[in-house]
């Protein structure tokens, strides 16, 4: 059942991805009205999917790359879909359905293997953690794309180079806002699953940072990120 629904929603992500390349191509937003509605079918069978693999191992949301790649292409569409129900910012499901159908197949490469969780992975604070982050970086994956319309829209405005395709981009306000929710969002949830992250560390290992090199480029990471958004 869970590999079904994996499918079905894989099938509606490339699906979407074909929705709004028509859409551009065609130069008409009611394919990509129609094609939002696809994508949040593919979002709703996704959710159940992962749900079923959660359930069926104790509540942990991803173990492997394959899975986090697959909660983060959820998260990522589920934050897009979000937005559309306060902005006028279809065109950027251009940039989140092509990703999010790019990540599920590669996750599939993985589908039907069972992976047992390890003991350490078995906490409490496991789920929460992976949670926080993913969506996190799911976030800050929206924001990148409404970003890069942003500047390409401005440009446009500024060289006073119209084409065609101007009119169908979101308005800057709308994409302003969607970047600026996104960043602080994400890098607050980012923030959130490493304190948990850190916790969950004390508890296992004795202390609340490892001083592991994966880690040291995730702190790294999140200073980098810190002087650009405060």
């Amino acid at each position: 059942m869970e590999a079904t629904l994996f499918k079905a929603a894989l099938l509606g992500y490339l699906v979407a991805t074909l929705g709004y390349m028509v859409s551009l191509m065609v130069k008409r937003v009611v394919f990509a009205r129609a094609t939002v509605w696809i994508l949040l079918a593919a979002f709703v069978i996704h959710g159940v999917s992962l749900a079923l693999r959660c359930f069926s191992r104790g509540l942990t949301p991803a173990i492997h790359p394959h899975e986090t790649l697959s909660f983060f292409a959820w998260a990522m569409t589920g934050t897009y879909l979000a937005f559309q129900l306060k902005t006028k910012t279809r065109v950027l499901g251009a940039f989140v359905s092509p990703l999010a159908f790019l990540l599920m197949v590669v996750a599939s490469s993985r589908l039907g293997v069972d992976v047992s969780v390890p003991d350490i992975l078995k906490g409490t604070l496991v789920p929460v953690h992976v949670a926080l982050s993913v969506i996190g970086e799911a976030l800050l994956a929206i924001a990148c794309g409404a970003g890069i319309l942003y500047l390409a829209q401005d440009s446009q405005i500024r060289q006073r180079k119209m084409t065609p395709m101007s009119r169908y981009l979101p308005s800057l306000d709308d994409l302003d806002r969607v970047n600026h929710v996104s960043l602080l969002a994400g890098f607050t949830l980012l923030t959130l699953g490493l304190l948990v992250g850190s916790v969950w560390a004390s508890t296992v290992w004795g202390r609340p940072w490892p001083w592991d090199p994966k880690l040291m480029w995730t702190l790294a990471a999140w200073f980098f990120g810190r002087q650009f958004i405060f």
